[in-house]
């Protein structure tokens, strides 16, 4: 026969097994809202993976959207990329006027409207390269480069003023990945525009 602390051992084992089955499994096993990665298309992986991408895992993740996944071609991922590069421009936009209502010094100030400024044709920029995609890519390419030289006077300023801000330069930094995407897919839009004639 097993000895006392052995039977006391199997017992409390059995014990902690039936007393745990009789709960529910979220109590065991945490229900976890985990979404598993999109797959990304051969258009995106090839637009990520070229060299004028800053950041390359942003551009992955920031091209996951199934939209985005089904663009069939090169145009339709570069309307995308502008819708996009559109929304963090608005979304960052209003951190600026947010932070611009409170009270700073007169270098901050200016420095913050020149941001808002340069976010405001970055808007009206990505929205105009959208419809210029098609018709014109090399105009469209530049308009997206001329977004990046605004951005970057924008972090100059700032910098200049001494404006500390951690929401603003996240938001420039998207931006400068986005401007980087938008700048690629319009250098590709404009080679296959060449390649037909």
């Amino acid at each position: 026969m097993a000895p006392p602390n052995q039977l006391l051992l199997v017992l409390v084992f059995f014990l902690s097994i039936f007393s745990l089955s009789s709960l529910p499994t979220s109590a065991i096993i945490p229900k976890a809202n985990v979404s598993l990665p999109i797959p990304s298309s051969q258009l995106v992986e090839k637009l990520c993976n070229s060299k004028a991408i800053e950041n390359r895992r942003f551009c992955l993740k920031a091209l996951s959207t199934p939209e985005v996944i089904a663009a069939k071609h090169t145009t339709q991922l570069g309307t995308l990329i502008m819708k996009l590069g559109t929304a963090n421009a608005k979304a960052t936009l209003n951190v600026y006027n947010e932070i611009i209502k409170k009270p700073g010094s007169p270098q901050a100030l200016n420095a913050l409207n020149c941001c808002v400024e340069a976010y405001k044709y970055a808007i009206l920029s990505f929205e105009m390269v959208s419809s210029e995609l098609v018709e014109d890519p090399q105009t469209a390419n530049y308009d997206v480069a001329v977004i990046g030289s605004e951005i970057a006077n924008c972090e100059k300023e700032l910098i200049n003023a001494k404006v500390q801000a951690p929401r603003l330069l996240a938001g420039n930094r998207f931006m400068k990945y986005y401007v980087s995407m938008g700048y690629e897919i319009t250098s590709t839009l404009e080679l296959e525009n060449q390649n037909e004639y």
